[in-house]
């Protein structure tokens, strides 16, 4: 967890810099991020809220998230389009609150390419080559002069109407995997024209859309690239390979930036490492904007180059730009979690930011469903126009209220209802607060959840809630308080699941809590999906164990995000972990599994087991609720107390409770 009572100066972050005409007040940008919060193709004014915040906290640039430059690239309704005249005023309105707030603005403008697969639509996906992005995708139409011509046209348009909605600056997008990446990669250009083959034809096309793009924006108007310095796929770009194109573009036009990231749109760790979660260390990627930066230098071109991929305070970014691995940093899921951590940062309040855990639930999770993105840390994010800060909600007839739980969504409340006034007691039946953040980070993989935790019991004491633990409430002692209203955050307890033979099959907690009474060769059979038996598995294996993971359903982990999984699958392939599909545990004797194939509904034997865990959905008890409510207290069930879900339900719904209190 990172110190948050010390503020300091961060003259290099804090630095202005200036990239092509503009100047940045300081050197910390929110890199564009998608957040589905489009309506009908068009920015909304859920956008403007958030962007608008997040200039108020005082970051120097923000980039606009992925705008489509062609209607086979829009890819779902929340997907926003620069080629349509109707974008200009709404993002107009956009661009103005942002630069009312002193921060840049700019643009980002893309055709994704074979990711599109026109389920929307009803458009045809174009690519280098016919090769689909993943096993379950279909390949895209290889495209031919006239569909160039397009994309050509489609970024001049967009690019044309971003400089109409006041727009300072744009990025064309060639990282990620999307098209123009894809024509760069000899892992999704085989083609044998002009535009396949060496590096220099398969740069060929995007160096005809970046100078297309220049050419209608003028060599004043600030224009840069989005870069991946590396794929993270064998036979894909390499670090020395973007080095190269980076000093080939810079030498072809004139580029006033480059905002380096890394990976492909492709279905493997690849994708995973472009939004790298709390089990990810991110510093091998901070390496790739350093090494661009150098060879541009080298070359003689004093480009501006940013660096991106989880950083977390000030302090990292103003350490990698005093190492000289960047000139600016993007901050995007740590702005999600904190829109002024600029701001509380530079002013000494560093015990008022929220810190991003990388858990990739609100922000993967939301993304991977069409869904607008979320924040488990921050459940105001994406409701910034619907929910006013805290400070300015403070209620003007404060409540007693009773918190019984110390959970995810009982802090969370806690804290809330203090922070707007009320008088808040919270009871916790254990010695210590925190609940099931308690078991999750047992496991090394999800240890930042502690920085969350220990975020919400320091802000218990900052904002006077009294603390009671050890404390065991029953329906007498709560109804006896006489609290102004009461919120139930018990929260949920493990279900045990009992099989035919007689031997034990573990929890999750129980797993958790005595991993050496499992033995050496564990089954693990889940029913949930969830994040914890995903995350079990590959801790059981760390501690050397040999692991088995078996699933009733076709695949495993169907409960989360893509964006996380596809680094977990490589680390289980790793580590040697066995994958069972369409298989149900149905009997253990403590040596013998009996395991149901359920394609063909026959029974396998599998011998020297020596421990099963099974992972059940939790189970919440009523019948405190329910007396509760025959006795008449105005109690309100919270977090899994109401139904067992995530940490970022939870939270989210233990803040609403306090909203509405």
């Amino acid at each position: 967890m990172q110190e948050r009572s010390a503020g300091t100066e961060f003259s290099r972050a804090m630095a202005p810099l200036a990239v092509g005409n503009l100047t940045f007040r300081n050197r910390i940008l929110v890199p564009a991020h998608t957040t589905n919060f489009g309506e009908n193709h068009l920015p909304s004014e859920r956008h403007l809220a958030y962007h608008r915040e997040r200039a108020r906290g005082g970051v120097g640039a923000i980039i606009f998230e992925s705008i489509r430059v062609h209607a086979n690239s829009l890819g779902r309704p929340q997907a926003v389009c620069g080629f349509d005249p109707a974008c200009i005023e709404p993002f107009r309105r956009i661009t103005e609150a942002v630069k009312a707030e002193g921060a840049r603005i700019l643009g980002q403008i893309i055709h994704l390419g074979r990711q599109v697969e026109g389920d929307f639509e009803r458009t045809v996906s174009w690519g280098p080559s016919p090769i689909a992005w993943a096993t379950s995708a279909l390949p895209p139409r290889p495209m031919d002069r006239a569909d160039m011509d397009a994309v050509i046209e489609g970024h001049v348009l967009t690019a044309r109407h971003l400089m109409a909605a006041g727009f300072e600056g744009i990025e064309l997008q060639m990282a990620h995997g999307h098209l123009l990446q894809q024509f760069l990669s000899p892992l999704s250009n085989t083609r044998d024209d002009a535009y396949g083959g060496s590096a220099e034809n398969r740069m060929r096309f995007p160096l005809e859309v970046l100078q297309a793009v220049r050419a209608e924006v003028g060599r004043d108007f600030c224009l840069g690239i989005r870069l991946s310095g590396d794929e993270y796929v064998e036979g894909g770009i390499t670090i020395d390979q973007a080095e190269r194109t980076a000093v080939s573009l810079a030498a072809a036009e004139k580029i006033d930036f480059f905002n380096v990231s890394h990976s492909a749109y492709h279905a493997s760790y690849s994708l995973a490492s472009q939004m790298a979660d709390m089990a990810i260390d991110p510093e091998p990627f901070r390496s790739l904007p350093a090494r661009i930066r150098i060879a541009l230098r080298d070359e003689g071109h004093d480009i501006p180059v940013f660096a991106v991929c989880r950083f977390n305070t000030l302090a990292e970014a103003d350490a990698i730009i005093a190492a000289g691995g960047a000139d600016a940093v993007g901050m995007a899921r740590a702005h999600l979690a904190e829109p002024a951590i600029v701001n509380k940062t530079v002013e000494g309040r560093m015990n008022e930011i929220g810190t991003c855990i990388a858990c990739n639930q609100g922000c993967g999770g939301m993304l991977e469903k069409n869904l607008p993105i979320r924040c488990l840390v921050n459940p105001r994010a994406g409701l910034e126009g619907v929910w006013p800060e805290l400070a300015t909600t403070g209620t003007r007839q404060p409540k007693r209220l009773l918190v019984v739980g110390g959970g995810p969504a009982g802090l969370e409340a806690a804290r809330t209802a203090a922070e707007r006034g009320h008088i808040v007691t919270l009871w916790e039946k254990q010695d210590d607060l925190g609940g099931q953040f308690r078991d999750a980070v047992k496991m090394p993989k999800r240890a930042e959840f502690r920085t969350l935790m220990e975020e919400q019991i320091a802000d218990l004491d900052r904002f006077g809630v009294t603390v009671i633990t050890g404390k065991h409430a029953d329906a007498g002692s709560i109804s006896d308080f006489a609290a102004d209203a009461v919120f139930l955050a018990t929260g949920s307890t493990p279900v045990r699941t009992e099989f035919a033979g007689g031997g034990k099959a573990f929890t999750i907690v129980e797993a958790l809590d005595d991993p050496a009474a499992l033995g050496s060769d564990v089954a693990l059979f889940d029913r949930t999906g969830e994040w914890a038996a995903l995350t079990l598995a590959e801790h059981l294996a760390d501690l050397g164990k040999k692991v088995t993971f078996f699933s009733p359903a076709g695949g495993i982990a169907w409960r989360t995000t893509i964006y996380s999984t596809l680094a977990n699958l490589k680390r289980l392939r790793e580590k040697k972990v066995r994958i069972a599909t369409l298989r149900k545990v149905t009997a253990f004797d403590g040596k013998t599994l009996a395991v149901e194939d359920l394609s063909t509904g026959e029974s396998e034997l599998h011998m020297g087991f020596t421990g099963l865990v099974a992972a059940e959905h939790n189970f919440a008890d009523q019948s405190l609720f329910q007396q509760l409510r025959h006795l008449d207290v105005p109690v309100r069930q919270i977090g899994d107390n109401l139904a067992p879900r995530t940490a970022l339900e939870a939270v989210y719904h233990g803040h609403l409770s306090a909203r509405d209190l």
